[in-house]
């Protein structure tokens, strides 16, 4: 049965595994997840007690079910038996529908390569006006719903370009979407709406005022959209001391700058040569409407 208890709770197991759903993050309710699922909410409250007595969930009154532990508690032994276990009763039931042992071994290296996904969307894309903005977009995906994505520019991967159906999903910036809506009866298009780290823009406004603050990127061509969305969030009056490496280099303005904000991608050259306290990360957060379409697409 596709929404029995035990099918909800495995899927819910391999997000948690696969970081969609974070440690202290709040389970969707029963009811709420038992409609998306078209499975009653007592099916769904069977899930998470069984989840919660792996000690993955925990139940919390007036909260929820909440995530505990990314992984369950049984041990490296205990785990190897179960799956065992579990293999074992898989290929005594391939066997019967005539596999042979070739055939056994080319479908798992198949399938072993297909999990590195956590659903049937095999390759998907996230499209940004700069590789390096792309890049970051995709490192946010991967860090807050656990789901990796390539990284294209939108002159790569125009809505006509052929390449667009070499993906299953395309992950796009809200404001980029419409072109790419001639595509939504054939692939997976999920709009997206992002915002810089507050951690970031706060330090970044309390450090503006009295210190030299200079923007390094990977790409000349990031500059101003980072620029622009940076003047907007901290209400920057003037201009930032901005510019991209070249190279293994840093551009030379940094000497004259007291704290070096930096993309993610540029972030391995900034490290090396400056302490924690004479940099800042900008990266990426997705807002909660953007991790619950992402969500949604991989439960079925």
């Amino acid at each position: 049965m596709k929404h029995s208890a035990k099918h909800i709770a495995d899927r819910i197991r391999l997000m948690i595994a696969t970081k969609q759903f974070q440690m202290g993050e709040a389970m969707p309710s029963t009811r709420e997840l038992g409609k998306q699922l078209e499975a009653s909410f007592h099916t769904v409250r069977k899930a998470y007690q069984s989840l919660e007595q792996e000690g993955l969930l925990e139940g919390r009154v007036g909260v929820g079910f909440i995530v505990k532990r990314q992984s369950t508690l049984l041990d490296k032994s205990a785990r190897l038996e179960m799956g065992a276990e579990k293999m074992r009763a898989v290929i005594e039931e391939l066997i019967g529908y005539g596999l042979d042992e070739g055939e056994l071994e080319t479908l798992f290296e198949e399938q072993l390569l297909y999990q590195e996904w956590p659903n049937r969307i095999q390759r998907s894309v996230v499209i940004a006006e700069t590789e390096e903005i792309a890049n970051m977009h995709a490192e946010a995906i991967k860090r807050e719903v656990g789901v990796r994505a390539e990284a294209m520019t939108i002159t790569s991967l125009d809505p006509s370009s052929p390449k667009v159906h070499n993906y299953d999903a395309l992950f796009i910036p809200i404001h980029l979407f419409n072109p790419y809506r001639v595509h939504e009866d054939e692939l997976r298009l999920i709009p997206m709406m992002t915002q810089f780290e507050q951690e970031a823009l706060l330090m970044i406004s309390e450090r503006l005022n009295n210190e030299t603050l200079g923007l390094v990127t990977t790409q000349e061509a990031t500059l101003p959209y980072l620029l622009q969305m940076l003047k907007s969030a901290v209400q920057i009056e003037g201009s930032f001391v901005a510019g991209a490496t070249y190279g293994k280099s840093l551009p030379l303005f940094v000497r004259n700058c007291d704290v070096i904000v930096h993309t993610t991608t540029a972030a391995k050259l900034v490290e090396s040569k400056y302490p924690s306290s004479q940099r800042i990360a900008l990266r990426y957060t997705l807002s909660e409407k953007t991790k619950e379409m992402i969500r949604s697409e991989y439960w079925d």
